[in-house]
């Protein structure tokens, strides 16, 4: 894997590539706390099957630069992954690979600009219309609380701590059993700039305060509410421990025809670095359908 940077959208961003760019665009989204790293199990595998794979650091986390506009809502995220299928030559071949965050930018993208992206695969968050009524839950909000916490001034205090111990904690809680080391060194170098930490902990207080919403994104802003209408594989582990299965709601009674529903054994949040070969088979035979 190599990595590159490329300006998109005012900003800079970083990427892991793999692949020939003559080959269909496979753009690979992370989520929170998590870096592009995150794809480094899955993106062998789609190389092999013949995607130009591309996996950048999502905006004002490091190496990526800080926008400009300070926007984080979810609207941007779905442009910037259209601005950089432009970019990186995508056309009608390609495919979008979202986890978390990186699910909901996704959604946005292939609902915005349907004509750039031929299907799609979203692992952990499901379509807002199908988890909400379930997120509302007792127990779903217990398992929330960091997104509550995230709205305050505690949040940078906690998350610069010495040893930056809350990451841990996520990491053990989300995924029981995994061994998060060597991630978490990546995601603790990408935020240990009070920069990038202040535009992750964006992400969450866009979602509450419209007044962080630039009128820019507001038609992305608008799809990303929506479920894909490309064939869509979503994957969640059955051990997660941020949004448990529970929660999920009736994935498919919102996803369009010709989509999926896979649940993954012995999986928590980051399924596919815990169970790498089992995802990357149901990604690579859903993209080949």
């Amino acid at each position: 894997m190599l990595q590159r940077a490329v300006h998109v959208n005012g900003i800079e961003f970083s990427y892991l590539e793999s692949g020939s760019p003559r080959d269909p665009l496979a753009l690979c989204l992370h989520g929170f706390p998590d870096t592009a790293h995150t794809w480094r199990r899955l993106m062998p595998t789609l190389t092999e099957a013949g995607y130009h794979v591309v996996a950048p650091w999502m905006r004002g986390i490091a190496p990526t630069g800080i926008p400009e506009d300070g926007s984080y809502q979810v609207g941007a995220l779905a442009a910037d992954a259209s601005m950089l299928h432009d970019v990186l030559g995508g056309d009608n071949r390609a495919v979008l690979v979202g986890h978390d965050w990186g699910a909901y930018a996704s959604y946005g993208a292939a609902t915005l600009h349907p004509q750039r992206w031929r299907r799609v695969v979203t692992m952990a968050v499901p379509p807002l219309a199908a988890s909400l009524p379930s997120f509302l839950t007792y127990r779903q909000m217990k398992r929330s609380f960091y997104i509550f916490l995230f709205q305050t001034p505690v949040a940078e205090m906690v998350l610069s701590a010495p040893g930056q111990e809350f990451l841990d904690g996520l990491w053990a809680d989300w995924s029981p059993g995994y061994d998060a080391s060597w991630d978490l060194v990546k995601v603790k170098e990408s935020l240990a700039n009070p920069a990038n930490l202040a535009a992750a902990l964006g992400y969450y207080r866009a979602v509450f305060d419209p007044a962080l919403h630039n009128p820019v994104y507001e038609e992305a802003q608008q799809a990303a509410a929506s479920a894909p209408a490309q064939p869509t594989l979503y994957l969640h582990g059955a051990d997660d421990g941020c949004m448990a299965i529970d929660a999920v709601g009736d994935v498919r009674s919102v996803l369009s025809e010709g989509s999926e529903w896979v649940t993954v054994e012995h999986a928590g949040h980051f399924l596919h670095l815990e169970q790498p070969d089992v995802v990357a088979a149901h990604v690579t035979r859903f993209l080949e359908g």
